[in-house]
């Protein structure tokens, strides 16, 4: 399942390279003829010029620390909203999307538990050893796919991509802002998480005759992939802000701590991707993981992960085969 998260970054990398390019943001007015003609020609003077207009949010380079970029750092923690249409309101259709999703997977997770523990002939012991052993290696690839897909909106596509657009200019306009996501309640904060992972690949694999382990496993998968966007929440939160369970769970290593996500909001936004435990953060990041996979889509399409542009160092270490998290 992780793997058809990298297979769908690498998709919309591809499209993005082929069929979106930088866009100059325009006024929404009328024109007449002439005058839309002496702004064309405006255009074209500062586009020689080498002067560009700032980027929306459906452009490329939307990314905090990029030149031109439309975003700035404010002061204080006021609220920012890049998306246009996005609200931090918790609207009736996103609980019900919420509550549906998260209790048809409880279900599942349920018939799931009583399919293992028929068949290890209603034996507690070798049953609860199987379910907890499927629900930790969930819980690290769940880790592992919440940073590759981290890791692919943040680098590449806009806006305008195919289906992921509205949650790419999201992830990417964030690092402008990162305390706006403590404003979200939790169903406005995870509902857009309830469309990739909710109950259809479930029901899919059901209908496909899969046993109670692999429905076990692909439930709790989708469970963590879903509340990873409140467990980051709460990492960008003070533990004054957070109840004492949640600031436990942290400290036990269960979900992201502030500490870990904190390295992640350092320029030029290279690592420390996972945003479930952060479990898989270290070898993700020591073995040069993302670095690997950005060279390999420069050499296929010749398309620049975010990173790079924000760091024309880590580029040309890259590009020398140089993967390492941070110079020296």
């Amino acid at each position: 399942m992780h793997f058809s998260i990298l297979v769908s970054a690498c998709a919309f990398v591809s499209v993005q390279s082929f069929t979106v390019a930088p866009s100059v943001h325009r006024r929404p007015s009328t024109f007449s003829l002439s005058s839309a003609t002496s702004l064309n020609h405006q255009q074209e003077i500062q586009e020689a010029s080498g002067v560009t207009s700032k980027k929306s949010w459906k452009d490329d380079g939307f990314v905090f620390g990029l030149s031109d970029s439309g975003l700035q750092r404010p002061k204080g923690k006021a609220p920012i909203i890049v998306v246009d249409g996005d609200s931090l309101e918790t609207k009736p259709y996103q609980v019900v999307l919420v509550l549906s999703t998260l209790l048809g997977h409880a279900a599942f997770f349920v018939c799931a538990m009583m399919g293992i523990w028929a068949q290890q002939n209603y034996q507690l012991g070798p049953a609860a050893l199987q379910m907890t052993s499927l629900t930790l290696a969930s819980w690290v690839l769940a880790d592992l796919g919440s940073g590759i897909l981290h890791w692919s909106v943040d680098n590449y596509g806009n806006g305008r991509t195919p289906i992921m657009g509205g949650i790419i200019a999201a992830f990417q306009g964030h690092h402008s802002a990162p305390w706006t996501i403590t404003q979200r309640g939790f169903c406005n904060n995870v509902y857009k998480l309830c469309l990739p992972f909710g109950l259809a690949p479930v029901t899919l694999l059901t209908l496909l005759g899969a046993g109670p382990q692999t429905i076990l496993f692909a439930t709790t998968f989708c469970v963590l992939e879903i509340l990873s966007q409140e467990f980051h929440k709460w990492s960008h939160m003070l533990g004054s802000e957070t109840p004492g369970w949640v600031n436990r769970l942290q400290s036990l290593g269960l979900t992201v701590s502030r500490k870990t996500h904190g390295l992640h909001h350092l320029a030029p936004y290279e690592g420390n991707y996972s945003i479930i435990s952060g479990v898989t953060n270290r070898v993700l990041d020591q073995t040069g993981f993302f670095r690997r996979l950005e060279h390999l889509i420069y050499r296929w399409n010749g398309v620049e992960a975010n990173a790079w542009k924000l760091d024309s160092e880590l580029k040309e270490r890259t590009l020398r085969g140089d993967y390492s998290l941070r110079k020296g």
